[in-house]
């Protein structure tokens, strides 16, 4: 099969959100509402992101980040962790193939310290496999943290100021901003987080200083593609001032 590249996809005419970032809430909810176990939400939450990732080309998203498992998860069962890190794992594998065939590139951001060897080798190997995709850059953050982000590209600034890599003088904003896990990825345009909940969670606090946010009372399980689009056309009737005046 044929790999896709973004110049096959016609994008909508008119303001566009490149980069859109996810905090899919809800599964656990989904599942718990129909009387099921929460693992089984997780697993129809992992469909989900196959739906909206190969829907986002169309509706001119060239960046997607999701937020599968944050730093303060662990606090979750160790059923339901290992569960989820089981799903990660098989998710991987399974859609190795068809990321590559449809021109996504996949990449993870968070520690990676924590997580099993056999998951980050995984990880490692997709990474890989898929940088030359440029249909769509599809990030996965797991064991990720804003605030942990924060405090580890701190450390590796001040080491370099301290191997005299980096004058002090220099480091500031974009210093930091340089050594941040998304150093060589756009800041998002859009936040969503589904499921009703009204909070950032410690997700790319730093990024998404000037980002738009939609909250959505939709399950991530239930979470369309039609809910993407329409949430994309209230972002292009937005005005983006970026800290300065209305024109």
């Amino acid at each position: 099969m044929a790999r896709k590249k973004a110049s096959d996809v016609a994008v909508p005419s008119g303001p566009q959100a490149n980069h859109v970032a996810i905090i899919m809430d809800g599964n656990g909810r989904w599942a718990t509402n129909r009387g099921w176990p929460r693992l089984v939400g997780h697993r129809r939450g992992a469909e989900r992101v196959r739906e909206i990732v190969q829907a986002c080309p169309s509706l001119g998203v060239r960046w997607l980040t999701i937020y599968a498992f944050s730093t303060e998860n662990w606090k979750r069962s160790t059923e339901e962790v290992i569960g989820l890190m089981s799903l990660f794992g098989r998710y991987i594998e399974k859609e190795a193939d068809k990321l590559s065939a449809q021109g996504v590139r996949l990449r993870f951001i968070g520690g990676r310290a924590r997580l099993e060897p056999r998951l980050q080798d995984l990880m490692a190997a997709i990474e890989v496999r898929t940088a030359p995709n440029t249909l769509l850059n599809l990030t996965v953050a797991i064991n990720y943290g804003g605030r942990d982000e924060l405090a580890r590209a701190a450390v590796r600034m001040a080491g370099d100021v301290a191997a005299g890599r980096l004058a002090l003088e220099d480091a500031g904003e974009a210093a930091l901003a340089a050594r941040l896990d998304t150093a060589d990825m756009p800041d998002p345009d859009l936040v969503i987080r589904t499921s009703g909940e009204m909070r950032t969670s410690n997700f790319l606090p730093w990024q998404a200083a000037y980002a738009e946010y939609e909250f959505t009372p939709t399950l991530w399980p239930d979470f369309t593609r039609d809910n993407l689009a329409a949430i994309l056309d209230r972002f292009a009737g937005r005005e983006r001032r970026f800290g300065g005046a209305k024109a």
